[in-house]
């Protein structure tokens, strides 16, 4: 019997599945801390995954 495997996930063409980056914005806070912001990928919104393409009815192939 052979096994079943799962396919394999959808990776955004865009962001190749790195979907969320953070940014330093140069200097430090009042406390030290880096001062950073989160980029998210427009195509995928910050999920890493490429939506699933559905088959219409009557579509031309």
């Amino acid at each position: 019997m052979t096994d079943r495997t799962t396919p394999a996930p959808r990776i955004c063409p865009n962001c190749v599945g790195f979907a969320s980056a953070a940014i330093t914005l140069g200097g430090r806070n009042a406390r030290g801390q880096l001062r950073t912001i989160t980029a998210h990928c427009p195509a995928c919104h910050g999920t890493g995954t490429a939506p699933t393409r559905r088959n219409r009815v009557g579509a031309r192939a």
